[in-house]
């Protein structure tokens, strides 16, 4: 007589977030009457173990894609070299102020370097060293390296007082101005740990023309003015012709974020 043949049906419910049609899940098994007592190899005989996975998987899923978000790796050398001269700007500040010349103008020597080197990275590698982070993080470490500098060159009398207020307050605008747009293209929920979470992007920052002549200009004005003490000519007249300069780039590159369609550029 042939072998009864048993059906066994093992019902897996799920109580995660699944699209309609999906709340349960049927896995089928046709195995003659004299094997069947064998242990099955899937799904096993413990369903609650596999209903726990099946929850912890859809908990990550809606913790990495909520909202429709998206993650990009961030430590990029790029990212790194950026950091490190933002890390470099209190020893910057301190050989400025305690006459150390000459290794304050290496320092900023490494950081013009480093600043050349991590774009020219990016743009030949834009799958794996570029990023939307860079795109903030870049001008932000320029921006606060010149404040940095700037404050301890015109606590030395070295920066006029007004050209000072202008490059400042020009950067602090800006650096408001991101704070606002970055909460504003934050995918929900707006939480403050997914706000500092700047793998997840939400805008990016594209310098204007004038905007990248001005940070040129400024490194030269701050570079030769920190090494001004050490050079042996007179150099009054085209120092004070350069400040004038910067002066009329900064308000101009600062008025070109106000005016243009292409600094802040929306992800979605």
């Amino acid at each position: 007589m042939k072998q009864l043949i048993r059906t066994t049906t093992t019902l897996l419910l799920h109580q995660t977030r699944h699209p309609p049609g999906h709340h349960i899940r049927q896995y089928y098994s046709f195995r003659p009457a004299h094997v069947f007592k064998q242990k099955l190899s899937y799904p096993p005989p413990s369903t609650t173990r596999w209903l726990n996975i099946d929850r912890e998987l859809s908990r990550r899923s809606i913790a990495n894609q909520s909202s429709g978000t998206k993650r990009e790796n961030i430590y990029t050398i790029p990212n790194l070299l950026t950091s490190t001269r933002i890390i470099l700007c209190p020893l910057i500040s301190y050989t400025i102020i305690h006459d150390h010349h000459l290794i304050s103008g290496t320092l900023l020597f490494y950081c013009a370097i480093s600043d050349w080197f991590d774009g020219k990275l990016a743009r030949m590698y834009p799958e794996r060293m570029a990023s939307v982070l860079g795109t903030i993080l870049d001008p932000a470490a320029d921006k606060i390296l010149m404040t940095t500098l700037v404050l301890s060159l015109s606590y030395k009398s070295l920066v006029p007082l007004p050209l000072a207020v202008i490059i400042i307050g020009r950067d602090l605008l800006l650096s408001l101005s991101a704070f606002y747009f970055r909460y504003q293209s934050l995918p929900l929920p707006k939480t403050f740990a997914r706000f500092w979470d700047f793998s997840l992007p939400s805008a990016q920052v594209t310098p204007t023309q004038i905007s990248k002549y001005n940070t040129f200009l400024q490194l030269i004005l701050v570079g030769l003015t920190t090494i001004d003490p050490i050079i042996p000519i007179d150099t009054h007249i085209p120092m004070l012709v350069l400040q004038w300069t910067v002066a009329t780039t900064t308000i101009s590159s600062g008025f070109s974020y106000v005016f243009s369609r292409k600094a802040i550029r929306y992800i979605r």
